[in-house]
C-alpha cells in the first residue's frame, strides 16, 4: 500500500493545486485505488466518491449502466473501462474519472482473459485507456499492479 500512497500523494498535490476532483469506478482492485487516494490527508478537497463495480448488479445499480448499453461490450475490456471512467466522471460531476476492470486471479475470467489481465481508463477532456497483462496468478500482486497502473495513468494525464 505504501507505493500506492506515494502515487496518491502526487495525484493529490496536483488536484489540490488545480482545484480539481476525481471519482473512481473499480472492479478487480476492490477499492485499492480509492483507499490509496483517501489515505492522503485532505482527500475531501479532491476525492468525490467511488464505486466497486464487481458484478452486473453493481454496474446497473451503482453506475446506472443498463444491460442495453453493454451490447457489444464485455467486462475486462478497454471499451468497458472507457465507459466506466466516463460514467463515474459524469455521475459525480468530477474533473477526472478513473476506472479499472480485470481478472485478478488466481484463475482467469469467464471471457477468456488470463489472470493478470486488466484494462484501465482515465476520463478528462479526453479518455485514455490502457491494458496491463502481468502474467501472474497471484491475486493480491495483481490487484496492487492494477491499482498502481491506473493511478500512474491518472498521474500521467494530470501532467499533460
Amino acid at each position: 500500500m505504501k507505493e500506492l500512497v506515494i502515487i496518491a500523494e502526487q495525484i493529490a498535490a496536483t488536484l489540490v493545486e488545480r482545484k480539481q476532483t476525481v471519482a473512481v469506478a473499480e472492479s478487480s482492485t476492490g477499492g485499492l485505488i480509492s483507499a490509496a487516494l483517501l489515505a492522503v490527508p485532505g482527500a475531501s478537497a479532491y476525492f468525490l466518491g467511488s464505486a466497486v463495480v464487481y458484478t452486473r448488479d453493481a454496474r446497473r445499480i451503482l453506475m446506472d449502466i443498463p444491460d442495453d448499453a453493454m451490447r457489444g461490450i464485455r467486462s475486462a475490456s478497454e471499451p468497458y473501462a472507457k465507459l466506466l471512467s466516463e460514467q463515474i466522471r459524469r455521475r459525480f460531476g468530477a474533473d477526472w474519472g478513473v476506472s479499472e476492470t480485470g481478472a485478478a486471479g488466481p484463475a482467469g475470467n469467464r471471457y477468456g482473459d488470463a489472470a493478470g489481465h486488466s484494462c484501465m481508463a482515465v476520463a478528462g477532456a479526453e479518455t485514455k485507456v490502457t491494458t496491463l497483462e502481468t502474467g501472474l496468478s497471484d491475486r493480491r500482486a495483481n490487484m496492487h499492479a492494477f491499482a498502481a497502473t491506473a493511478m500512474n495513468l491518472l498521474l500521467k494525464e494530470l501532467g499533460r
